[in-house]
């Protein structure tokens, strides 16, 4: 059943404005019946302002009082002709303005600890362009000399399990294509300054 739209702000209106049962309320605003009830005691929704369904034509005059007038029926939403706002489809993943600038660096580490994944699925999962990726890759990136390879679930561009979802399809992929999944690819460790140093007695 459609909900009125802020529907506990509704509630609020028609205990405060009506004689209908808490049931009734409950059940046209999609609440529980202890919340209506707490909203009558001052316990619930304090402080929400009530707002009126007739005058936003989610509800008649007539409609409130056929069901004052029977405590078993049922408000009956009205229906309206406004466009309903259409769901957000899967595309680039959003990333705030304070972690965009970590992104060359997760797609770098992408790069050399998972050089099965496509660069549409790095695309994906860190919300940037086959271009960057690409600049990366050639090193032709205009701040390559300040990339440093990190972890992107670590820096909060993509989940753990998305991230280990991808990877799947990919080595299956590269499995099923008969393709050699290239190893990944470590930088050298700058040798210890301890290196060759011995402890022992004099």
């Amino acid at each position: 059943m459609s909900q009125p739209l802020m529907p506990k702000a509704t509630a609020v209106w028609l205990v405060e404005n009506t004689s209908l049962g808490f049931e009734q309320i409950a059940e046209f605003c999609g609440l529980h019946r202890l919340e209506v009830q707490g909203i009558a005691d001052g316990e619930v929704a304090v402080g929400i302002q009530g707002i009126d369904p007739v005058a936003n034509s989610q509800l008649t005059q007539a409609e409130i009082d056929r069901c004052q007038a029977d405590p078993k029926a049922r408000l009956k939403l009205l229906k309206l002709d406004l466009p309903q706002p259409s769901k957000r489809t899967k595309g680039p993943r959003y990333t705030p303005v304070a972690k965009r600038q970590d992104k060359p660096d997760g797609i770098a580490w992408l790069l050399r600890h998972h050089p099965e994944l496509k660069d549409s699925q790095i695309s994906k999962l860190i919300g940037t362009t086959k271009t960057t990726i690409q600049s990366i890759r050639d090193r032709s990136h205009w701040n390559m000399t300040n990339i440093r390879p990190r972890d992107p679930v670590l820096l909060g561009l993509c989940g753990q399990i998305d991230l280990n979802s991808a990877v799947d399809k990919a080595r299956k992929a590269a499995e099923r294509a008969g393709i050699a999944i290239p190893a990944p690819q470590f930088e050298e460790e700058a040798p210890s300054p301890l290196a060759g140093f011995r402890l022992g007695s004099d």
